[in-house]
């Protein structure tokens, strides 16, 4: 009988206004005198020269400070080859790419790792994984989670308004995946961890107490997400954060030329998905309402013949994935529901 579990958490979090320009601060304390650095591509300006010099000013030493330019397995090898011998820590610094890799070059290497994320459009910059290319096709792959966080609300708060509406988007999806875990549980027998699954539940409502993309409500965003990483790793499943709203949007990644923000694409699937469950559907609508998700979606809005496509493509994807996809033909459904709810009828035409 298992009597406890031992998980790795991050050992420090900062989320604040001015987090960034006190990183070196962070380092140096922690006893990190040499970092390799992987950024975004075409980060504003400000961000990369707050970072170099409040690593100047503490004495901490960027051995390497690359862009990411390639998130395929094949370039993330090339960047841990290449490290200098004295790196201790690694730092990613931007959106999701970057982090991404970061996080999986300091898995490889096995060195700490400290996230310092521009925006908040997922909850990727805590999760126990990396989204790489493998032979050209999208895949998650084992990575450890931060040592550090480092996130600067108030720069977070100036990110485009589309991706914080893509982390709420990502971050209301726990409902519907805990859900589909929960179902799996009654038709297949899947064991659930209850704690992972009330540590997810319990950070959407969170934020849900203080949607807005003020300095608290960042804050809460923040925190949010990053627990649904904690989440994941406790059960060591993406069952906490992910499942058939994150199917939907696998298969919109494959079928969209190009795709949409992966949240913005969860969001919606959330929406869908909480009508098939029965659950959560004003809840989801209400949050989307007050922050403009719904408005956004509205201006550039999916066409209804690929999220069909999609529909019918999700439950392919994952066969041992139990899901409300699995359970029943749902397409009709969802056909009826893109056509008649009020929603969904405006973003997907």
């Amino acid at each position: 009988m298992r009597h406890g579990n031992q998980i790795p958490v991050p050992v420090m979090v900062r989320v604040k206004q001015g987090a960034l320009a006190r990183t070196g601060l962070y380092l140096q304390r922690a006893g990190f005198r040499n970092v390799a650095v992987l950024q975004s591509e075409s980060l504003i300006a400000p961000l990369p020269q707050l970072l170099r010099n409040s690593l100047n000013e503490h004495g901490i030493k960027a051995e390497v400070w690359n862009e990411v330019k390639a998130i395929d397995v094949e370039s993330a090898l090339e960047l841990y080859c290449n490290l200098p011998g004295d790196v201790s820590a690694i730092v990613g610094l931007g959106g999701g790419k970057a982090l991404d890799v970061a996080k999986y070059v300091a898995t490889l290497a096995r060195l700490p790792y400290f996230a310092l994320p521009t925006s908040l459009s997922q909850d990727g910059f805590c999760s126990p994984q990396s989204s790489m290319t493998v032979g050209g096709q999208r895949r998650s792959l084992p990575a450890a989670i931060p040592y550090g966080l480092v996130i600067d609300s108030q720069v977070c708060r100036q990110a485009p308004k589309q991706l914080t509406l893509s982390g709420v988007g990502d971050l209301v999806a726990k409902f519907t995946a805990v859900r589909d875990w929960k179902l799996a549980f009654h038709q297949t027998g899947e064991p659930v961890d209850d704690f992972a699954a009330l540590l997810s539940d319990g950070s959407v409502h969170a934020f849900l107490s203080h949607p807005s993309f003020d300095d608290e409500g960042v804050r809460l965003l923040a925190t949010a997400l990053m627990m649904n990483g904690i989440a994941m790793v406790m059960c060591g499943s993406s069952r906490p954060a992910s499942g058939s709203e994150h199917l939907i949007s696998h298969a919109l990644d494959r079928i969209l030329q190009p795709p949409k923000l992966h949240g913005l694409q969860v969001g919606v699937a959330t929406y869908l998905v909480s009508r098939l469950q029965g659950e959560h559907s004003e809840r989801i609508d209400r949050v989307f309402q007050e922050t403009g998700f719904w408005d956004l979606l509205t201006q550039d809005p999916f066409p209804r013949e690929q999220w069909l496509q999609a529909v019918r493509l999700a439950g392919t994807l994952k066969k041992s994935f139990h899901t409300i996809l699995s359970a029943r033909d749902v397409l009709p459904e969802v056909e009826s529901l893109i056509g008649n709810d009020p929603r969904l009828s405006r973003v997907i035409v």
